[in-house]
């Protein structure tokens, strides 16, 4: 779209843009369309960059400016919508997903080994990098401006933890339900279908709850189950359904793992190993049947400290008293217990002792990885560790930590989260699954006043004890069932073990271990079969870690060698 000497490019949502085109119209501008990209663009005329500061909502665009001779390559404050560039002598190129840029005849495909090196232990390539050579990402809070052949990142947002709220707990319950019946009700606004995601859990329920009540119609609500027990949450989301009396779909789906690999893989452009990303991937499918839109409860956890392991980290710095030697003592003990995968309470019980050793920064590092650098410079061979250039990924983690302007323990690693695994990892997962099949997802607990107040709140109110979540759980005292308030967090995953047994077997093997995988002279193939030998006999759990190679080695095969064909039939559901 064109307005005066500007020209937008324009991906998302801005969800206040009726009351700014009301200021805007109060200062002389005139609207030709119905459209937020229209009052965007009236809003940078009238306030420049300024304007970012008013925005709303998910978004990601280029804008030119003639007059100026600049261009402004925009991100959201946290990285809903993703933004890539490329370099190269002719100028910059910029797209929503770096595959854009092989129709440039210029553009030739090369990995990236560094980021290939930090996505081994993150399962997800990091920002800035792509896996793609000479392409980045914009960070989310972000816009890079090119002038006169130069070019500026700069951020204009960030979240602050300090100073924290001078509010007592009725007041500052009272404020967030405030914030969040907002969040809620300005993401209402839309002119095709909508519904929400119901996982039964707190956040995606209380979500529910406020669109149930701003709405005059019954709420539609989606839902997907497994076959498998461990990984199915369908009688908690039922509850909610039947309590909010929507208009409950649930689907039970036996993914096919053979034919939703090819199109995970060229949909998510880069190497993405977060095997949640398929039960996503079906749930998008599977309501884009119904509706259009579709709110979600995602960034509840890394808002409120919803995850174990702030729980675990506050437990292990009350042990960081003890003297050096004991807590080293403790870790050497915990290398005799089962490894991860073995035996799920003694897994976890292992890898926090190991993490006593270390200090807080790096010990909140290891348990987020995957491969820690010294198992990941098992794997990999000397020449590609040479050829990454890179430092430790617990580096990458454990310096967000220390650059955090928060003050406390748990608000550092929230602060850790919301920069890193929150954007690059879960909002990547489900824009891709969503965007893929036509469906736009609204995250209420994204909206930056609901993070902002979130981040200020006393830890006391996010964890209290062993209770997590501590404030929502009180919002939801009269909202939610108390069963499901104080059930236990459940992941959302697929039955990665099984699959390497079965359906994956054969093709793992043969892809891991065979000709192309050996050209990349990544890693020691010995290693390779052994986590293959080890899975199969039953020895060792290797599902994740099998799961972070496959999806490696296919997309070389896919974006590098050109020779995977992407799209695949999709896995299908059926009601319930």
């Amino acid at each position: 779209m064109t307005r005066g000497t500007l020209r937008i490019s324009f991906n998302g949502e801005i969800y206040n843009y009726r009351s700014l085109r009301r200021e805007l119209q109060s200062h002389g501008h005139r609207f030709h369309t119905e459209t937020d990209t229209e009052v965007l663009l009236a809003a940078w005329q009238q306030w420049g960059p300024g304007a970012l500061g008013r925005l709303e909502g998910m978004f990601a665009f280029a804008l030119w400016d003639a007059a100026d001779r600049a261009l402004w390559l925009v991100r959201d404050r946290v990285g809903k919508k993703p933004l890539h560039y490329w370099l190269d002598r002719d100028g910059v190129a910029f797209a929503s997903e770096p595959k854009a840029f092989l129709a440039d005849p210029a553009f030739v495909v090369e990995p990236n080994p560094t980021a290939i090196y930090h996505y081994l232990s993150l399962q997800y390539v990091p920002t800035p990098h792509s896996a793609f050579a000479g392409v980045h990402r914009v960070p989310p809070g972000h816009f890079l401006r090119v002038r006169d052949g130069r070019i500026a990142v700069e951020r204009y947002w960030q979240l602050t933890f300090e100073p924290t709220h001078a509010l007592d707990e009725p007041a500052a319950l009272a404020e967030l339900e405030r914030l969040l019946r907002a969040a809620v009700t300005k993401r209402l606004v839309s002119d095709v279908p909508l519904g929400a995601f119901l996982s039964g859990g707190i956040d995606s329920s209380l979500v529910v709850a406020f669109m149930a009540a701003a709405s005059p119609v019954p709420v539609r609500t989606f839902s997907i189950g497994f076959h498998e027990a461990r990984f199915n949450e369908l009688p908690w989301a039922r509850q909610i359904a039947d309590r909010y009396r929507t208009e409950h779909q649930e689907f039970i789906v036996t993914p096919d793992a053979m034919a939703l690999l090819p199109r995970l893989v060229w949909h998510y452009n880069e190497p993405y190993a977060d095997s949640s990303a398929v039960p996503t991937w079906c749930l998008a499918e599977l309501t884009r049947r119904s509706v259009t839109v579709a709110l979600t409860g995602d960034a509840g956890d890394e808002a409120f400290a919803g995850y174990d392991r702030y729980r675990a980290s506050v437990l292990a710095a009350r042990l960081d008293v003890l003297p050096r030697p004991i807590r080293a003592i403790a870790a050497s003990a915990a290398r005799h217990l089962p490894a991860p995968g073995a035996i799920r309470v003694l897994a976890r019980a292992r890898r926090f002792l190991l993490g006593l050793a270390l200090e807080p920064d790096v010990r909140y590092a290891a348990w987020m990885m995957d491969l820690e650098t010294a198992a990941k410079h098992h794997l990999c061979t000397p020449e590609f560790v040479e050829a990454a250039g890179a430092p430790p990924s617990e580096s990458l983690l454990a310096g967000r930590f220390r650059q955090s302007n928060a003050s406390t323990l748990v608000d550092r690693l929230l602060d850790v989260d919301v920069e890193t695994y929150l954007p690059d990892d879960l909002l990547v997962k489900v824009d891709i699954a969503t965007m893929a099949h036509g469906l736009e997802a609204r995250s209420p607990f994204l909206d930056h006043d609901v993070l902002a107040f979130a981040a200020r709140l006393p830890v006391a109110m996010k964890l209290r004890g062993g209770t997590q979540k501590y404030l929502l759980r009180r919002l939801a005292r009269d909202r939610l069932p108390a069963a499901a308030i104080a059930r236990r967090k459940k992941g959302f995953g697929v039955p990665l073990d099984a699959w390497f047994r079965r359906e994956l077997r054969d093709l793992s093997r043969d892809v891991l271990l065979g000709s192309a995988a050996r050209s990349r002279g990544y890693f020691d193939l010995a290693v390779v079969r052994r986590y293959l030998d080890d899975h199969l006999s039953g020895r060792q759990s290797r599902g994740i870690r099998l799961w972070n190679l496959l999806m490696l080695e296919l997309w070389h095969q896919t974006f590098v060698d050109r020779r995977a064909a992407p799209g695949a039939a999709a896995a299908t559901g059926s009601p319930a």
